[in-house]
């Protein structure tokens, strides 16, 4: 598996349809706990930790899909390093409505407005489905995760 690359300046115009009562926006700042302690009882603590550090951008750098005023899904970029999407979940019961597309496409769409071309997805778990809706392309050479060696250890 390689990290995948996508052309920010050349998103596939076709906007998915909003599945009936689900909204996605970008996140508000006192939305931060709930969003937050939200991803870590769905996901796990090392997302949590970068969808908060995603809340300290200006703007916020997290995206939320809400049903019933609940939140649904979430994306985030620009947490491990600059210009890379993630992570990003949905919650397993309204998953297959696309609301992970919509999330994507938002998050990738937010990234070109704050100035990127390019948007990098490191550890791509469905590659397919990234290919397929953003026309994403493979980083030949690359090793998803390999990025943590820029990290300071622990």
């Amino acid at each position: 598996m390689s990290d995948l690359l996508v052309r920010l300046y050349d998103l596939p115009a076709r906007e998915p349809a909003l599945p009936k009562g689900v909204v996605v926006r970008r996140a508000l700042a006192p939305e931060r706990r709930q969003v937050i302690e939200w991803v870590e009882q769905t996901f796990h603590s090392r997302w949590a930790s970068e969808c908060e550090f995603a809340f300290s951008a200006h703007p916020v750098t997290t995206w939320i899909a809400t049903k019933a005023d609940r939140v649904v899904g979430f994306a985030c970029h620009d947490t491990i390093a600059k210009g890379f999407f993630g992570p990003t979940g949905v919650d397993e019961a309204e998953r297959g409505q696309g609301i992970g597309e919509l999330l994507l496409m938002a998050t990738l769409r937010g990234m070109r407005e704050a100035g990127y071309a390019y948007a990098i997805i490191g550890w791509p778990g469905p590659v397919e489905f990234y290919k397929k809706r953003t026309n994403a392309i493979e980083i030949p050479d690359s090793t998803p995760g390999a990025y943590r060696g820029l990290l300071p250890r622990e």
